[in-house]
């Protein structure tokens, strides 16, 4: 019986150690989520792999980096206010 824990106690070990490999590799990667999440709520058909692009351009700031974020979102016909809004939310993380 005890061997039967030990062996449920490591395989949840272990289930909770690559779950959180797993959970936090993305993150590694990740575009500054404010942003991405933002778009795709207010423009669920919008380009991910463009937002992704746009958003990691909006963070590093400044306006050149807000005009490149902004346009690159109003090519795929994100409206003006959402795209505004997401590239300020890039640059804020």
């Amino acid at each position: 019986m005890k061997l039967v824990r030990r062996v449920a106690a490591a395989g949840c070990t272990l289930a909770l150690a690559l779950g959180g490999a797993v959970a936090l590799a993305p993150v590694a990667s990740a575009t500054p989520q404010g942003c991405f999440y933002y778009v795709l709520e207010n423009k669920p058909d919008a380009d991910t792999q463009l937002v992704e692009d746009a958003c990691s351009v909006g963070a590093a700031g400044g306006k050149e980096a807000f005009q490149g974020c902004y346009h690159l979102l109003r090519d795929d016909y994100v409206p003006a206010v959402v795209a505004a809004t997401a590239c300020r939310k890039a640059a804020q993380e």
